[in-house]
């Protein structure tokens, strides 16, 4: 049985291109530009969620407009045991404003980015990880700037 996404032909990917630029996108102008009828991409745009290569839809928020604005990118050190880092991952993920937690190897163990409207938003949410017992120690960058943020992945 192949992998999901193994077998994306020329059509799958523009339907997964046009998606990711505007999920809002009518099913008539995704057929139009593959040249294929309505029902054949309803029904692709249909297995590609059954495969779970389409996970969900959302709107992309301004975060600045939504006073969400301030973000940290934190480094975890965690102690280790059985299964610590989908125990511990999965703690991390319930803290309000942490919008991604990767596991990652080497000297630290998560790498945790959170949104928060102000500094003493992000340290109470830095406040809730330390509290955590199976937590070490954590670095804080404070992000002056966003250069580039793009969730898109290339198809």
């Amino acid at each position: 049985m192949k992998a999901p996404g193994s077998s994306l032909d020329k059509i799958d990917r523009l339907i997964l291109e046009l998606l990711q630029k505007d999920c809002r996108i009518a099913l008539q102008t995704i057929a139009k530009r593959a040249g294929t009828p309505k029902s054949t991409i309803h029904y692709r745009i249909k297995r590609l969620e059954q495969e779970g290569i389409v996970e969900g839809y959302y709107a992309k928020l301004n975060a600045a407009r939504m006073r969400n604005d301030y973000m940290a990118v934190v480094f975890v050190k965690s102690k280790y045991g059985p299964k610590y880092h989908e125990r511990i991952g999965q703690k991390l993920t319930q803290i309000p404003g942490v919008w991604a937690v990767y596991y990652v190897l080497g000297e630290l163990d998560f790498i945790v980015l959170i949104r928060a409207t102000d500094r003493e938003d992000y340290m109470s949410k830095l406040e809730k990880m330390s509290a955590m017992r199976e937590i070490e120690r954590t670095s804080t960058q404070v992000v002056g700037k966003v250069i580039k943020e793009d969730p898109r992945l290339p198809v």
